[in-house]
């Protein structure tokens, strides 16, 4: 019987002790009121991820709420909105009390779009805290001095906001910050030197701002510093050559700035890059030879600069990783077509402006070219073996050459995307572009100022034009009602032709157009009142064509200069004299 006793007190213990192992703590109380006070400063949350916040315990199907099991302490907060939906944000303010949370580890509230105000101070309670992520929001002021009284800080990524001011110098205290991404914000004065306590460093974007000043030093090692980016500033002066030391950078970009000088020779000494970008700056000289020499290097951007004389003898054996090269618009005289970018297996070439001449030459690897780029040079002859042998080809961009060809004989690839070689001398018509078989991928098409000829052909149903250009040629016939399928069409201009007949109304279901240009042709008829319905248009052109009647009288059409309507027969309204009443019957 005692023996019965025992065991039966043994079995109660082992049960009490197994429900205690399986019973996950609930959310602290504190925790769940700090949670409920940030949801109390959501005004509008179409995402609808707080309306799961229901319930007593925060750590249970709460979203974007993370809890350690063992203690019920909220560790993670993560709301993560889809930044290319516009429908889709909260709106609202960061509420102080998510300072409160004093056992996170990361917070995270990105993509959310219209959650404005500052960063709370009371952030600076938030001494776990390893990640700070409010990319994408409507934040603004300066960036407060608190978050950079967080030791143990390893990511702060504050992109896509409004912030101003200076970079603050204290962000140099955060000596264990691995991530830094200040990048689309409205930032100006200088770079601080704050990279010495930055050691740590694998990521830095400060891009897309309005920084000035030079590029600081980097003392030191970063042994880790694998991306820097630092484009589309005000960035002045030469490239420091302490950052071109760095010995695990693979990604570097100071394009779109105002840099100066010549591109150090000590650029070879980056033997870890892959992704290199100087663009949109004033560089000059020459290429550095030690370019060349870059083993893993497969996308290089050097187009507008000054850069001069003839590429480095290193480019034609070396760089065997290359696959994107652009060297446009810089005061290169490259003559022929060089024989290494011929034989490269290269998909994306880029040489506009680089005096180029001579016939479009066979490349031996066409099945990898995706995106040629040769205007405004002096190239003669056609491009249909380059059309018709790379089949990969999606867009292609021979604007300003002596091209002289038959279109109308010209295949193109599917999926081409986009097409423009306007100001050759190209002939034909346009049944060989505007086709079934084209419109389910073409969406550019600017074949102006040449020498077509032919009607405007039919849109099909599947069309994905958004812009279709092909003003100064002489093109006949009428505007095809069918191009309303063309539901895309953000710009259509086919002025200075020889173009008949009145103007579909069908072109009023067009509500992504913006720019119009029907000028100096020979149309007839009313401006249909359809055009009503076009409430995003910018820019309308109908001069000098026999049209008449009243002007759509609705903004924009009513407000547009006079100059949009001169030289027809007989339009009036608004921004023309009122029409009598004899018009407003016709």
């Amino acid at each position: 019987m005692q023996i019965m006793s025992w065991v039966g007190l043994v079995f109660i213990i082992l049960s009490i002790s197994s429900c205690s192992c399986d019973q996950t703590p609930a959310c602290a109380e504190s925790d769940r009121a700090s949670l409920l006070g940030f949801k109390s400063m959501i005004l509008k949350d179409t995402t609808g991820t707080l309306e799961s916040w229901v319930g007593a315990d925060c750590c249970q199907d709460w979203e974007g709420v993370e809890c350690d099991p063992s203690t019920g302490r909220v560790t993670g907060l993560v709301l993560q909105g889809p930044v290319e939906d516009p429908s889709l944000y909260m709106k609202g303010t960061l509420s102080p009390s998510l300072g409160k949370l004093e056992f996170l580890e990361e917070l995270q509230i990105s993509g959310m779009k219209h959650i404005a105000g500052t960063i709370p101070d009371s952030f600076v309670g938030l001494t776990r805290l390893r990640q700070i992520v409010l990319q994408d929001n409507s934040l603004g002021g300066n960036i407060p001095d608190v978050v950079e009284r967080i030791p143990s800080l390893q990511g702060l990524l504050l992109s896509g906001n409004s912030f101003s001011g200076q970079i603050p110098r204290t962000i140099g205290n955060l000596r264990n910050v691995q991530q830094l991404s200040l990048s689309k914000n409205l930032l100006d004065g200088p770079i601080p030197p704050i990279f010495r306590g930055l050691q740590k460093l694998q990521f830095l974007d400060l891009s897309s701002n309005l920084l000035s000043g030079s590029i600081p030093e980097f003392p030191g090692l970063f042994p880790n510093l694998t991306n820097v980016d630092f484009s589309s500033n005000k960035l002045s002066g030469p490239i420091p050559v302490s950052l071109l030391e760095l010995p695990s950078i693979s990604a570097l970009n100071l394009g779109q700035n105002q840099l100066a000088g010549g591109i150090p020779e000590q650029i070879g000494s980056l033997k870890s890059i892959s992704k290199l970008d100087l663009s949109n700056n004033r560089f000059g000289g020459q290429i550095p030879n030690s370019i060349g020499k870059l083993q893993n290097l497969w996308y290089l951007n050097l187009s507008r600069n000054v850069l001069s004389s003839n590429l480095p003898d290193s480019f034609a054996f070396g760089l065997p990783s290359l696959s994107v090269i652009d060297l446009s618009y810089n005061n290169l005289s490259l003559g022929l077509i060089p024989n290494w970018v011929k034989n490269r297996q290269l998909y994306d070439i880029r040489l506009a402006g680089c005096n180029l001449r001579g016939s479009i030459p066979n490349f031996t690897n066409q099945d990898s070219l995706t995106y040629v780029d040769f205007s405004d040079n002096s190239l003669m002859g056609g491009i249909s073996i380059l059309l018709e042998t790379a089949p990969s080809l999606s867009d292609v961009r021979f604007s300003r050459n002596r091209l002289r060809f038959d279109l109308s004989r010209v295949s193109l690839p599917d999926g081409l995307r986009s097409l423009d070689l306007q100001s050759n001398q190209i002939t034909g018509s346009l049944s060989s572009v505007i086709n079934p078989k084209t419109s389910s991928s073409l969406e550019l098409v600017d074949l102006s100022n040449n020498r077509l000829s032919g009607p405007i052909p039919e849109f099909s149903q599947t069309s994905r034009l958004k812009v279709l250009n092909i003003g100064s040629n002489r093109i006949e016939g009428q505007i095809p009602t069918s191009i309303s399928n063309s539901i895309e069409l953000q710009r259509f201009d086919i002025s200075r032709n020889i173009v008949r007949g009145t103007i579909p109304s069908s072109m009023g279901q067009l509500n992504k157009l913006q720019w119009l240009d029907l000028s100096k042709n020979q149309l007839s008829g009313k401006i249909p009142a359809t055009f009503q319905n076009l409430k995003g248009i910018r820019h309308v052109n109908f001069r000098a064509n026999r049209l008449c009647g009243e002007i759509p009288q609705a903004r924009p059409f009513n407000i547009f200069p006079t100059a949009a309507y001169a030289h027809n027969l007989c339009l009036c309204g608004k921004p023309l004299p009122p029409c009598r009443s004899i018009i407003r019957t016709r």
